[in-house]
């Protein structure tokens, strides 16, 4: 603790953030640092308690408080107050694989646990790190790390997530040979087309990955392992996801590598029973949705190609390049789901839902309603909800004030899902019909009179997913349990007799991206101990 007085001199402040009239105007992030000498009086702030719950990852009340990854967060934030940033990322990238990943992304659990919030504002982690992570890439703190001695045994990695790049990481470290399957043509999984480019720049993606190759690890992209025979054309033409993709069988896997890693994630959506998307036209799984429109978006910017002529060094400098990422940019390329000028409902209350809404503002949206099942969260904690427990409060975040600000309201009803929808001749949805929904004897109910009705030329389905996609499992005969979920060995990742893994959303179910990482790097300590006996990661 470098400054014993930090938290009492200093209030918090946040990085910035461009205007909603301004940013949503373009898909480019919109957070912007603060001055170097801000930053470390941030950093001063913490405490660095006796029992530092910031870093502890307890599961209270049925809920996680603090770091999965276990970050060492009072160590990091006193180095960087006192400008040793270098040593400061030492120590983050000792328990962090992508901090630039979770420095954009993560909701940083590690803030709702930190002492400070209890009597005031807690510190600035989630900055902090973006803040180390991204001044290592732009001082060369950062550089390929290639094994000296392999250890002479393949593994095999379905899936490049976050739990199956992390898993890819740290056997490579160990001087394992790590080959990473993946049936999109780009690697990152939700990463890469489930959050929106405003959210996680898809040039971060990029340039991990130009660093994990120059350190030996090999990709392939679009190749599908099993035989997706469940692919379908959607209504719009597109293909749904690796239908066109190389088939590579589980047998071929298994006789050529001494390990595989099942990091397929959960991508089964879980449905809407009034609007089959197969049926009804204009009705979207959200993550379709934001998949095509940061795949229109990648293609007709140019950032695709271009990336793939950088290599490792050149790409630290194209996260900050000025491509072309407005949103005149998407429109003129067409060959996605476009939400101009519509009256869009969403169907769901989390990130994605949120995601949804700062995308179809983007789009050019006329309005846009958010629907969420559960009641209101109260503005602050409520007496059965104390620190350090995860806050169950009411957050507004980028994409509702952007509604705000468009629209003059929040989006959100609360309390409300869809009853039916009504189509036009041609089966495309144009109104749907809501109800009022609550808990009686445990059990959502609807609400008897409370029916309402809305304009609506498209809905999306921001629902959540319940498991992982059938055929990728089932190539491997794998058993899933009543959530989904692959089986594992209890508290384990090792599918009992097989020489196969499992890590992240795909055993974990649907999570964050840092337990993502988190579960990825626990399963390759024992992926290791698999095939060397022992294991020292």
């Amino acid at each position: 603790m470098g400054k014993d007085t930090g938290f009492l001199e200093y209030k918090r402040k946040n990085n910035g953030d461009v205007p909603p009239k301004e940013r949503i105007k373009t898909f480019e992030e919109f957070h912007t640092p603060l001055m170097t000498e801000e930053r470390r009086q941030q950093a001063s702030r913490c405490m660095n308690c006796g029992v530092p719950f910031c870093q502890s990852a307890m599961n209270l009340s049925g809920m996680v408080t603090g770091c999965p990854l276990h970050n060492l967060i009072p160590e990091w934030n006193d180095e960087v107050y006192k400008g040793h940033d270098k040593h400061a990322f030492a120590r983050l990238h000792k328990t962090s694989n992508f901090p630039e990943f979770t420095g954009r992304v993560c909701p940083a659990l590690c803030e709702k646990a930190c002492m400070c919030g209890q009597y005031g504002d807690s510190v600035t982690v989630h900055d902090n790190e973006l803040y180390l992570v991204e001044t290592a890439f732009e001082n060369g703190y950062i550089q390929p790390m290639v094994p000296s001695i392999r250890s002479g045994k393949r593994v095999a990695v379905v899936g490049s997530g976050p739990s199956g790049l992390a898993v890819a990481d740290e056997l490579n470290h160990r001087g394992h040979s790590v080959e990473v399957f993946e049936r999109e043509d780009e690697i990152g999984g939700l990463l890469m087309y489930g959050i929106p480019n405003m959210k996680l720049d898809k040039t971060v993606i990029k340039r991990r990955r130009a660093l994990m190759e120059a350190e030996g690890v090999v990709f392939h992209t679009g190749v599908n392992i099993g035989d997706n025979s469940i692919a379908t054309e959607k209504k719009t033409g597109k293909a749904k996801a690796g239908s066109d993709s190389k088939q590579v069988t589980a047998q071929d896997l298994l006789a050529k590598f001494d390990a595989v890693v099942m990091c397929c994630g959960a991508k089964k959506a879980r449905p809407l029973p009034a609007a089959d998307p197969e049926k009804v036209g204009g009705v979207y799984y959200a993550v379709d949705f934001l998949t095509q429109t940061t795949k229109a978006l990648m293609e007709s910017s140019g950032v695709k190609d271009r990336a793939k002529k950088e290599d490792y060094s050149g790409l630290v400098k194209l996260v900050s390049d000025q491509a072309d990422k407005s949103s005149e940019t998407l429109k003129n390329h067409g060959g996605y789901i476009d939400a101009a000028g519509k009256n869009v409902v969403i169907v769901g209350g989390g990130d994605t839902g949120n995601d949804c809404i700062a995308t179809v503002i983007r789009h050019g949206v006329k309005s846009v309603t958010a629907l969420e099942m559960m009641p209101k969260p109260p503005a602050e904690r409520a007496a059965n909800n104390p620190w350090p427990e995860w806050p169950k409060t009411l957050k507004t975040d980028y994409g509702h004030e952007e509604a705000i600000y468009l629209f003059g309201n929040d989006p959100r009803v609360y309390e409300t899902t869809v009853k039916s929808v009504t189509t036009d001749k041609k089966g495309n949805i144009k109104q749907i019909e809501t109800v009022k929904v609550a808990f009686k004897d445990g059990k959502l109910t609807e609400v008897a009179g409370s029916e309402k009705t809305l304009k609506c030329d498209l809905l999306l389905i921001a629902a959540g997913f319940v498991g992982c996609e059938d055929y990728s499992a089932d190539a491997f005969s794998l058993k899933r349990s009543p959530r989904g979920t692959v089986v594992t060995e209890d508290g384990g990742y090792h599918i009992p007799n097989t020489k196969i893994f499992s890590a992240g959303d795909m055993h974990r179910g649907q999570s964050l991206v840092v337990w993502a990482i988190a579960e990825g790097r626990a399963c390759a300590r024992k992926v290791d101990e698999y095939l060397m006996g022992y294991t020292n990661l």
